[in-house]
């Protein structure tokens, strides 16, 4: 707000009055005027020497005259030229005046001209429903301002809501009224202010509330302190939480939205308080953990993926100018569900510390245990960072939470996790550190910057100025950084000098006394000045060195640590000492404790909590907390707890303290709050009878009394009126001095102490009533207000009169009315009444005058307003029947408060009889039972909540409503007992019958019993009967059953007073399928002690496409035979019997029609025999033809195109193949059927279909289908186009070929392979050829042409029939004779090997040089055969003779 309450109109302005208007324009006036008084006084001299000279020449002659005619004439000229001159120089002075005008006025108002000024704001108001409220702001500015009013951002206008509201601008100050205001009003009204400067607003928030008398007193709770942020930028912004968040619990991995709404008074976009989250007193930041916002008047924290390091007490805090509003809530945090039943929970706050090029240091918090086994050991993991890959640092399991980890790679960045074990298992991970990377801090202290001009800098290391140096000094400083029971942390300086070149560093230990180095690190150098040695003995002492080592060589070695023994720092911390419960909340409980004797690293306590007698801890917290005084939440209300406390550090976790004492969750007490409504009942003159009414809230226990106190009218002090308490709230004031006016105030107590005092009553007088009619009556209340009704409740006045009171009228009007509206017109004698046909949303006072038989007496004070309407969620009084057939009403009050009690009455009168009455109350219900239910209990009954601003109901329980709950009662109270099952039987082993029925809620007292055709049935070793009673099941089991069990099954149930009963009827062809089935089980259970099949014959078709018979059998020995049998014929099966795992096996590899028939299979030993048979035969074959088509259809190859010289064939690879299965052949959808053009067949691989002699109209897509009775496959191939063309050119390509093989010359026979001869004969070589057109003949020896003469003679007769003869042979004639029979398809040649031999020499054996092949035909090479197809048998083109 401005602090200037100067008018604008005298700050930084001149006064002006009607004068000149400054200084300057002053002056030119008065310049011009002294010029204008100069040019007139030489005029005036000039006249006069002219008039003067004039007379003086009169008398001259006329010679002069036209001289001095020529004289006047320029003295015209001249006057004119002045009086020319004169009017120029006022045009241009007027000009020159306007001008100074013009820039005066501009510059006024340039000095005037500002953006509108807000000098007196908008103020915010709380205001009751029904009444005006009136909004005022003060603006200044040049042009004035045009004023616009918002409510929540939308402009008002008067005529929008004709009557509504007023908008008023006089002399500055701008006005907003709102006429009779209800809650829709609450809002944040702006006035925003606009010239041609710019603009300015304020703001300002209206809350309307509706009428419920005081509010609750505030409890003083528990508010940390936090620090105010130093830097903060905003206005004076008022800030309310509307609606916040309370404590919370969530589990880990949930993600869980903490939220605050918040008016903002002014709401302006540009001028925003700073929304702050604190968790502990630490700010929370955006990550990926917490998302935050603030916007539209809300602020939320998302905890995106709970961990329990998200558990503490968040706050938010609004900053503004002003100061800071805040709002905390506690958030719990529960383990997820174990990975393994009973593994810890998991660590939390993973951090790291200390961190160098190979080595950090990661600490962490310990779960907490409390019912599971105690945690042994963690295991640290790391991770590289972009690296989804963790590694486990540590083989065993760490005592302590602290580990060193090395073997970090320098420069990397490593995120760490922790997991917990016990005896159980392993723990869930914590949630990963924050990101670190492996570096040496020291690598920066070791830069030196050198700036240069011109803002540039050259940085250089130390190692460049320390010279070349070689070898590195010795490590100094060598000292245990951290000792533990098993390893001990080393730290030292590096060299100095150090070098430029890498140093790395080993370590090396000896025990003290023993003499001797032990190298610790001889495999992995290290590269920081920190290493941890493990693997020592606890106990033990021991001493330490480091020794460098670089390129150039080794250093000397450091000196010698002192003793260093590996053992704990640290120690388990004490227990926490005495600790003390006490009630809070009806959830909560504060609990207090005396911190550990030693704190020293202290993490935090862990409390346990157990209810009384369970003998099972549960966590309170699940994070550690530094302070000994923490609120347990989340507990039942009513339930009796106790707690222990342990401490926490790195070491472990202490014993558990001293538990407790018991304690009840209850609100805790506080005071009450102050009576109200003091009123004066009766007095005599000397002593007055004062009343008053109930506090509005009791404090959460009972109020046991009032203090009064007095003084008189103008005195300050006041004077205690009772020593003694007050138990009722009426009380008669004695002693008084008629005459004197008193007024009075009162105190209300409870079993926390007093409350605050009253306000002072009015001024009563001192004088006797002694009027006929009675006195006031007093103590009104309201309860049941409804839309349209309420009921008012009052008190017998005191002051009766003359006679006793009659009656009573109730009496009301609005609040700003004047006349009061009788409701009853005929006096009521109950002193309550329920008033209705009232307006919804009005509020209305009431009064009560009392009646006697002198009239109507004096009337009550007035009431406090009433508003008449319904308060959202308040339920009604309901009736029922509980399990027990206990009739009760009922009634839910969600908006309870933690002290709030449920008071019944009947009538209007509390109800006091224990007899007739129970009353039980649980959270936010409450009942009462009627204890034996009858026409007494007839009427009205009410229920009233305390400390909840006056929610109540009423029921009225008429005779209609009584009997339907006595009939419901009743129907409970004898039940019938509920069967989950009517009787039934089933068969058993041995051909046995169970008869059974089922009733899950029987109890052991449950009397049962079995009747059979009207005779009952006795446990007895033919039928045995029993009852189950954790099952609900009463049984009978029949040993035999037989023809003479048939008729009618009963069984009768008893349990206390609920009976019931189940009928079975076992006659005719029900009785014949149950008999029959028994006595196939009893046959079935005499084979099964035998040899016997589990399971009989069954077939199945295994993914090769063979048909298994398979069969399964039990009860075998070593002697017992297994036999296969087909038609009754002995038979062996390809698979050996496997009676030890009780599978045998008949395998038909390839199902044809002759495998038909009737297969066996036999069990036999001394103990009995087994026939199992299947007829493979009708519809079972058909079946199995179908299983053999699945397994074939699914297995099916794609259809590929094989041309032939025939034609062009398809061919679809199988499993198997047989002509039983249902296959089709399509061309473009129509089915194929075999012909002369279309043939279809195939093999035990594949099926084909091939067209003979194709033509165009072949062409389309083919698809061949197998069916197995459910499902049909396909095979496409689309015979089109390209494909068409490229088969149908080899079809014609393999046809001329198969035509030229044909008719090719070829000889077909007679020509033998050796020819033996001995000298001197002649020899005839004879063969059969054949060609077309005829072949021609040649022949040739040793692979040369035979020159035909008189020796060699060849012929050729009938074009068919080749002889070459040889006369008179000799051994010149031995060698290989070829015969080559071709014509214009080709042919062949064909050898004969000839051998002479001399007389009387044995015949030589001669074999044969090679076998003749056929010449090729002048065309292309046949195609190939089909795939998977086998190849054809090669013929061989040759005779073999002797």
């Amino acid at each position: 707000m401005s602090s200037r309450v100067v008018p604008f109109y005298q700050k930084r302005h001149r006064h002006y009055d009607q004068s000149y208007r400054n200084v300057d324009t002053r002056y030119v006036v008065k310049e011009y005027t002294a010029q204008r008084t100069h040019e007139q006084h030489a005029e005036q001299q000039t006249q006069q020497y002219s008039e003067q000279q004039t007379r003086q020449h009169k008398s001259y002659d006329r010679s002069v005259h036209y001289a001095t005619e020529l004289a006047h004439l320029e003295e015209d000229v001249r006057i004119a030229r002045a009086l020319a001159r004169e009017q120029i120089d006022k045009v241009s002075i007027q000009r020159m005046v306007e001008e100074k005008m013009a820039l005066q006025r501009m510059i006024h108002e340039e000095c005037l001209s500002r953006a509108p000024d807000i000098l007196v704001r908008l103020r915010s108001h709380t205001v009751w429903e029904g009444m005006p409220v009136k909004l005022f702001f003060t603006v200044q500015g040049y042009p004035t301002p045009v004023v616009q009013w918002y409510r929540n951002e939308s402009l008002i206008t008067p005529a929008s809501e004709p009557g509504k509201y007023r908008i008023e601008s006089k002399y500055g100050v701008n006005s907003l009224e709102i006429y009779r205001t209800n809650t829709n009003d609450t809002a944040t009204y702006t006035a925003v202010a606009r010239n041609s400067h710019g603009q300015s607003s304020t703001s300002a928030a209206v809350i309307v509330r509706r009428f419920r008398g005081e509010d609750e007193p505030l409890h003083p709770g528990f508010v940390p302190h936090l620090p105010l942020t130093a830097a903060v930028c905003f206005t004076n912004i008022e800030v309310q939480f509307l609606e916040t968040f309370g404590v919370t619990f969530g589990v880990e991995g949930e993600t869980i939205t903490l939220s605050c709404s918040v008016l903002l008074t002014p709401d302006l976009t540009r001028l925003r308080p700073h929304a702050e989250w604190y968790r502990d007193d630490v700010l929370v930041k955006e990550s990926k953990w917490h998302n935050l916002h603030f916007g539209e008047g809300r602020a939320t924290l998302t905890l995106t993926h709970l961990n329990k390091d998200d558990e503490g007490l968040y706050t938010l805090r609004m900053v503004t100018r002003g100061g800071v509003n805040q709002h905390s809530g506690f958030l719990f945090v529960a383990d997820a569900a174990a990975l393994v039943l009973g593994a810890p929970g998991a660590p939390m706050d993973v951090e790291c510390h200390d961190a160098n090029k190979d080595y950090v240091i990661v600490s962490w918090k310990p779960p907490n245990t409390a019912s599971e086994a105690p945690v042994i050991g963690y295991f640290v993991d790391k991770c590289e960072v972009g690296i989804d890959n963790w590694i486990q640092c540590n083989d065993s399991p760490v005592k302590i939470c602290r580990y060193p980890v090395s073997g970090l790679y320098e420069g990397r960045s490593y995120i760490f996790r922790v997991r917990a074990v016990n005896k159980a298992g392993i723990s869930r991970p914590s949630r990963v550190s924050v990101a670190v990377a492996a570096l040496d801090p020291a690598d920066l202290s070791r830069l030196q910057k050198i700036p240069l001009d011109g803002g540039q800098e050259i940085v250089i290391s130390h190692d460049d100025l320390e010279g070349d140096v070689k070898i590195p000094g010795p490590p100094t400083n060598v000292q245990a950084l951290e000792t533990s029971k098993t390893y001990v942390v080393l730290s030292w300086d590096p060299p100095v000098p150090r070098g430029r070149d890498p140093l790395v560093y080993y370590i090396e230990k000896t025990m003290v006394g023993s003499g001797s180095w032990q190298r610790v690190n001889s495999q992995i150098p290290v590269r920081s000045p920190r290493y941890a040695v493990f693997d020592l003995v606890e106990g033990k002492s021991y001493n330490f060195r480091v020794i460098a080592v670089n390129k150039h060589g080794v250093s000397e070695p450091s000196e010698v640590t002192p003793p260093i023994q590996a053992q704990e720092r640290l120690a388990v911390p004490s227990a926490p000492g005495r600790i003390l419960a006490s009630r809070n909340t009806r959830t909560s409980v504060v609990v207090q404790f005396d911190r550990a004797k030693v704190e020293e690293e202290l993490i935090g306590y862990y409390i346990d909590k157990s209810v009384v007698g369970s003998n099972h801890w549960e966590h309170c917290n699940h994070k550690p907390i530094k302070y000994n005084r923490f609120v347990v939440h989340g507990l039942t209300f009513g339930e009796k707890y106790i707690f222990r406390v342990k401490a926490v550090n790195a070491v472990g976790v202490s014993e558990n303290s001293q538990e407790s004492e018991p304690i009840t969750v209850k609100a805790a007490l506080t005071t009450p709050s102050y009576p109200y409504g003091i009123t004066l009942l009766s007095c005599d003159g000397q002593s007055m009878t004062l009343g008053w009414k109930l506090p509005k809230f009791t404090g959460g226990s009972p109020i046991n009394g009032y203090y009064m106190d007095k003084r008189e009218a103008n005195h300050l002090n006041w004077h205690e009126v009772n020593a003694n308490i007050i138990k009722e709230r009426i009380f008669k004031v004695e002693n008084l001095e008629e005459g004197a006016f008193y007024e009075y105030r009162v105190t209300a107590s409870n079993i926390a102490g007093l409350g605050l005092p009253s306000d002072p009553s009015e001024h009563f007088k001192c004088e006797a009533w002694t009027s006929a009619e009675p006195g006031p009556a007093y103590d009104l209340t309201f309860c049941e207000v409804r839309n349209n009704s309420l009921v008012i409740l009052w008190k017998e006045p005191i002051y009766s009169g003359n006679s006793p009171v009659a009656g009573y009228f109730v009496e009301y009007k609005e609040v700003d009315a004047e006349e009061w509206t009788r409701v009853n017109q005929t006096a009521t004698a109950t002193r309550y009444l329920k008033v209705k046909e009232l307006e919804e949303g009005k509020t209305y006072v009431f009064q009560i005058r009392a009646v006697n038989a002198s009239g109507v007496g004096r009337p009550s004070d007035i009431s406090e307003p009433i508003l008449v309407h319904a308060r959202p969620g308040v339920e009604e009084i309901t009736s029922g029947v509980d399990e027990n057939g206990d009739i009760y009403l009922s009634y839910n009050c969600s908006e309870i408060s933690e002290a709030s009690q449920f008071a019944w009455s009947k009538s209007y009168e509390e109800i006091t009889d224990d007899q007739k009455f129970r009353a039980e109350t649980d959270g936010e219900n409450s009942k009462i039972y009627f204890t034996n239910p009858d026409k007494d209990d007839l009427g009205t009954y009410s229920v009233a909540v305390s400390d909840t601003d006056g929610i109540s109901s009423s029921f009225v329980m008429n005779a209609e409503e009584l009997e339907r709950l006595m009939a419901l009662s009743h129907e409970i109270k004898n039940p019938t007992i509920p069967l989950k099952s009517e009787l039934a039987y089933e068969i058993l082993e041995k051909g046995r019958v169970r008869f059974w029925i089922e009733s899950p809620h029987l109890s052991a007292e449950t009397k049962y019993r079995f009747v059979v055709n009207d005779v009952e049935i006795k446990d007895s070793e033919s039928h045995r009967i029993k009852f189950d009673k954790s099952a609900g099941v009463i049984e009978m089991v029949m040993d035999r059953f037989t023809v003479e069990n048939e008729g009618t099954y009963t069984v009768q149930i008893q349990d206390g007073k609920a009976k019931n009963q189940s009928s079975l009827v076992l006659i005719g062809d029900a009785f014949k399928a149950l008999l029959a089935e028994a006595e196939f089980q009893r046959k079935e259970y005499i084979r099964k002690q035998g040899p016997h099949f589990q399971e009989y014959l069954y077939w199945e078709v295994s993914e090769e496409c063979e048909v298994l018979l398979v069969c399964k059998v039990a009860n075998i020995k070593k002697e017992t035979v297994f036999k296969w049998y087909k038609d009754e014929v002995p038979t062996e099966a390809l698979d050996v019997p496997d009676l030890q795992q009780g599978v045998c096996i008949f395998r038909i590899p390839k199902l044809t029609k002759k495998d038909q028939g009737e297969y066996k299979a036999t069990l036999k030993d001394d103990r009995g025999q087994d026939v199992s048979i299947l007829e493979l035969t009708g519809k079972l074959y058909e079946d199995i033809v179908y299983g053999m088509s699945k397994v074939s259809g699914s297995s099916a190859s794609e259809l590929k195109i094989h041309c032939t010289p025939e034609g062009i064939r398809f061919h679809c690879f199988m499993k198997y193949f047989s002509e039983e299965m249902k296959v089709s052949w399509y061309q473009r959808e129509s089915k194929i059927s075999s012909s002369e053009k279309m043939r279809i067949g195939g093999t035990d691989e594949y099926a084909w279909l091939q067209i003979c002699e194709p033509t165009e109209k072949d062409k389309g897509k083919y698809t061949f289908e197998i069916f197995d009775a459910k499902t049909s496959y396909k095979r496409t191939v689309d015979l089109s186009g390209q494909a068409f063309d490229e088969a149908y050119a080899e079809f014609q390509r393999l046809k001329a070929a198969a035509f030229a093989e044909k008719n090719r010359g070829k000889v077909i026979g007679g020509l033998p392979d050796v020819v033996t001869i001995m000298e001197g004969k002649t020899l005839s070589l004879t063969c059969t050829v054949f060609g077309n057109p005829d072949p021609e003949v040649s022949w040739l020896k040793n692979d040369r042409d035979l020159e035909l003469s008189d020796h060699y003679i060849s012929t050729l007769e009938q074009g068919k029939y080749a002889s070459l003869t040889i006369k008179d042979v000799s051994s010149e004639d031995s060698g290989k004779y070829s015969i080559n029979v071709r014509n214009k398809y080709g042919g062949e040649t064909v050898d004969v090997t000839v051998s002479v031999f001399k007389y009387g020499e044995e015949v030589p054996e001669v074999k044969p040089t090679q076998i003749s092949k056929p010449a090729p035909a002048p065309t292309h090479a046949p195609a190939p055969a089909p795939e998977k197809a086998k190849p054809a048998a090669s013929k061989a083109g040759r005779t073999t003779r002797k």
